[in-house]
């Protein structure tokens, strides 16, 4: 295309959802509640391991950063959706579409390295409990958390980078609630073979890298629990692995059908977007504390503390009222 058929944008029109006027406060509320739940929920997760020492092991210690990414990766896209709904504005800058787009695939790949980390600490934690200390050091947790960092910084750079050196046509319409980097290269006037040939290698490989790691490592704990199928140790196992396989399942599922299994964008894909980018992180906290029985346990010795501290601040009033009277 000739340089006179292009022009330069300055911001993009966010569709977002097909809503009828007379619904938006609704949809509105359901969305502020389901956010709302999502900070408060994965804020609750990181306290609760960082005041109980039981849960100072490198399980919960990926944990505590897989709950931050999913606060964070949520916290991307949904106030600018909030604030769309409210105040009726579907525009979002050009440079802050850069930026929510760098943001979201750093979070996005950051929550792809966390679950493989998970899945490979429970993979040494059954098939080799007893080097399992030797194996899993605290220093080698904080250096995979630190590389899983670095890597998700280099590939958001790296998409965003190739990104921002496109020309864009007139038309600046989005059909999404966020800027996807999938339907902005739709949108260039530029060649996006580049672009394409990234998506399909790096992003390829960062995301089927950790997904063979935790398929890798469920490989080979079903083939040590088949070895001596017992129903005591099939449960425990279960125990174990049963949050983060669930957390998996939901987040890769609904990716995967976004992403892989899309042709064209319409309101199927974008209900499956919200389902990763709004329902997962905020079912997240759930499935860890309703499936796992040392978060129970710090949460009843946390509401314990809070019930001790109000007691004990409620006491000298009592004792205060007894004496005037």
């Amino acid at each position: 295309m000739r340089p006179e058929n292009q022009s330069s944008v300055s911001q993009f029109l966010l569709l977002g959802f097909p809503i009828p006027p007379g619904q938006q406060g609704m949809f509105f509320t359901l969305f502020l509640g389901m956010y709302l739940t999502t900070v408060l929920g994965n804020l609750l997760i990181i306290l609760l391991i960082r005041l109980d020492s039981r849960l100072h092991t490198p399980m919960y210690f990926f944990l505590s950063h897989l709950a931050f990414s999913d606060m964070s990766f949520s916290s991307v896209t949904v106030p600018k959706m909030l604030l769309n709904m409210q105040t009726r504005q579907q525009s979002i800058s050009y440079v802050g579409c850069m930026s929510q787009l760098y943001i979201f695939i750093l979070f996005g790949g950051l929550d792809n390295f966390l679950l493989a980390l998970m899945a490979y600490d429970r993979y040494v934690a059954i098939c080799h409990p007893l080097h399992y200390t030797t194996i899993i050091r605290e220093e080698l947790c904080a250096l995979l958390v630190a590389g899983s960092w670095m890597v998700s910084c280099g590939s958001a750079l790296l998409h965003t980078l190739l990104l921002v050196r496109l020309s864009f046509c007139a038309n600046n319409t989005i059909t999404h609630f966020f800027c996807d980097l999938i339907v902005l290269l739709k949108l260039s006037c530029s060649d996006i073979y580049l672009n394409e040939l990234v998506i399909f290698t790096v992003g390829g490989m960062l995301t089927f890298l950790p997904l063979s790691i935790i398929l890798g490592s469920y490989i080979c704990i079903g083939n040590i629990i088949l070895r001596v199928p017992s129903t005591k140790r099939l449960f425990k196992t279960f125990s174990t692995c049963g949050s983060h396989l669930s957390v998996v399942s939901l987040y890769y599922g609904t990716a995967t059908g976004v992403y892989f299994f899309s042709s064209s964008w319409d309101s199927k894909d974008i209900i499956a977007s919200v389902m990763y980018t709004v329902v997962t992180p905020m079912l997240n906290p759930f499935i860890y504390s309703l499936r796992n029985r040392d978060i129970k346990q710090a949460l009843d010795m946390c509401v314990n503390r809070v019930k001790f501290f109000k007691g004990q601040s409620l006491n000298p009033l009592v004792a205060v009222r007894s004496t005037v009277r």
